[in-house]
């Protein structure tokens, strides 16, 4: 296809999504610096499927400019409910992985805070938001943050995106309250976000309870043997108390109830003794089976589809903290915190958020975050970093460098980073095989007929509230590329064209 060929169809296609011609207002976008950037929708990378680089500057500022945007209270996850427990194996697979949380006859305390995104502290729970889903294990190989949500899936591919995601769902910068115009003007331009919003406004993507959900990492990770041998690898948590959603006209009942249902739900089973459990799963895919698929294994808007689950393990939460701000808001993760046997893969929102959760934790926290009880390992920490507001470390003598004659701190080589293959060339570019909609088409034909018409409610009633008609029917068009029916009914709920929305979605890459 020639280039002047593509530039036409653009042109049509924003014309019929628009129903007129228009002139966007455009300004160069630049660093905090003034220097101008090249793409702001594109970390860089080394290579097609390598890791995001730490060179790239614009992503580093954005991330850095975005944790620093809210003291004390969490920029994202502010409302947030908490509770400790512990975690058994049930599988051994030390052919998969070093990591001793998965040694048989094991027994591993964690601490699990789950939450809203987008509400302040203290905001209602019934919120149409996907639910944090954050577990920390306390190995005896130091802490492992399973930083998730209750979705397999996100808005998003690149972190590079994450502070205009959230920008766009909070509250106005002008008015201070949430505007579906705002949301859905970042959405009709963000057609990776078709197959999350999909599940979201199910049904299940309201839970009465925090019992009631499922949970998931979202991300590819890798596995580490004792050979040094990789597999990619995904983890979801399923719920044994299984999983309940509020309809759409029972959300507004629940909130003339209780708008801290999830968490007196979940304080109260405790305190009866009804601790809840929830079977950890796992997904492996070798190396070379990451290419088999008609869309990128390692894109956090995507499933793996026909990968078997495996068990290896429960969870049970059994006990109340003692003390909520000690605990819940004090309690800090980050995908970055590892343990031998898992490492981050090159899922590229993961490389993003490796470093952006982090230092959002010691922006908000100080950098001494990691030695407050509710994130202190249980095993020793020895290393040089020293000093920082509020450091109680107990660091004595004169030796805070390495390498030294006086004081020796050892190093195993296995515990050293997987060996990773990259080629190519640095480069700021999307991912080759993008798949936007397939698999939001492919979870709504699995709903049953009711479910299906709570989303079309749920989801049509949100974007009747649009009223750029360009956002709307952009949006419409995701949808009904994914499924016929499913934009079809979407658009005559929001009383819209439906010729209009399917000539637009004829115009939409697979």
């Amino acid at each position: 296809m020639s280039t002047k060929t593509i530039i036409l169809r653009l042109t049509v296609l924003a014309t019929l999504v628009s129903g007129q011609a228009f002139a966007a207002q455009t300004e160069q976008l630049t660093r905090d610096s003034g220097a101008p950037i090249g793409d702001n929708e594109n970390s860089q990378t080394a290579g097609p499927a390598g890791p995001v680089l730490l060179q790239d500057a614009s992503l580093i500022e954005k991330l850095q400019r975005f944790d620093r945007e809210r003291i004390p209270e969490r920029v994202v996850h502010a409302r947030g409910t908490g509770a400790f427990g512990e975690f058994v194996p049930s599988a051994d697979i030390h052919d998969l992985t070093v990591a001793d949380v998965f040694k048989p006859g094991s027994k591993t305390p964690v601490f699990v805070r789950f939450s809203t995104v987008m509400g302040y502290r203290g905001s209602p729970e019934q919120a149409r938001d996907p639910r944090g889903f954050a577990v920390k294990f306390y190995t005896d190989q130091g802490n492992w943050d399973m930083v998730g949500i209750n979705w397999p899936i996100f808005f998003i591919r690149d972190a590079i995106k994450f502070p205009d995601f959230v920008h766009a769902n909070k509250p106005s910068a002008v008015t201070g309250v949430q505007d579906p115009d705002l949301a859905f003007d970042f959405f009709a331009h963000t057609p990776e976000a078709t197959h999350m919003l999909t599940r979201l406004y199910t049904v299940e993507g309201m839970p009465d309870s925090y019992r009631h959900m499922n949970g998931s990492a979202v991300h590819a990770f890798k596995f580490v043997n004792a050979e040094g041998l990789v597999h990619y690898v995904k983890f979801a948590w399923r719920s044994q108390q299984g999983v309940h959603g509020l309809k759409p006209d029972d959300i507004a009942k629940s909130l003339g109830n209780d708008w801290n249902m999830m968490s007196n739900d979940l304080y109260g089973a405790i305190n009866k003794g009804d601790f809840p459990k929830w079977d950890l799963y796992v997904q492996v895919l070798t190396p070379g089976e990451l290419g088999k698929f008609n869309y990128d294994a390692l894109d956090d808007t995507k499933v793996w589809t026909g990968v078997p689950e495996k068990k290896v393990g429960t969870m049970t939460l059994n006990r109340m903290p003692d003390n909520y701000f000690e605990s819940v808001e004090e309690s800090a993760f980050a995908p970055s915190r590892l343990v031998p046997g898992i490492e981050a893969s090159e899922d590229r929102m993961l490389q993003g958020r490796l470093f952006a959760y982090a230092d959002t934790q010691m922006y908000r926290l100080g950098a001494n975050y990691q030695q407050l009880p509710i994130n202190r390992p249980l095993t020793p920490v020895v290393n040089n970093s020293q000093d920082g507001a509020m450091n109680a470390s107990g660091r004595k003598g004169n030796i805070n460098f390495e390498p030294s004659g006086v004081h020796e701190l050892a190093q195993d080589p296995k515990y050293k980073y997987a060996a990773t293959p990259v080629s190519g060339v640095t480069q700021q570019m999307a991912i080759h095989k993008p798949n936007n909609f397939a698999q939001a088409g492919e979870y709504y034909r699995g709903l049953s007929d009711a479910d299906k018409g709570y989303l079309v409610e749920a989801l049509g009633g949100d974007l009747s509230k649009v009223t750029n008609d360009s956002n709307k029917y952009a949006m419409l068009s995701y949808f009904y590329k994914a499924d016929t029916d499913y934009g079809t009914r979407l658009a005559k709920t929001t009383h819209s064209d439906v010729g209009r929305v399917k000539t637009a979605a004829a115009l939409l890459q697979d």
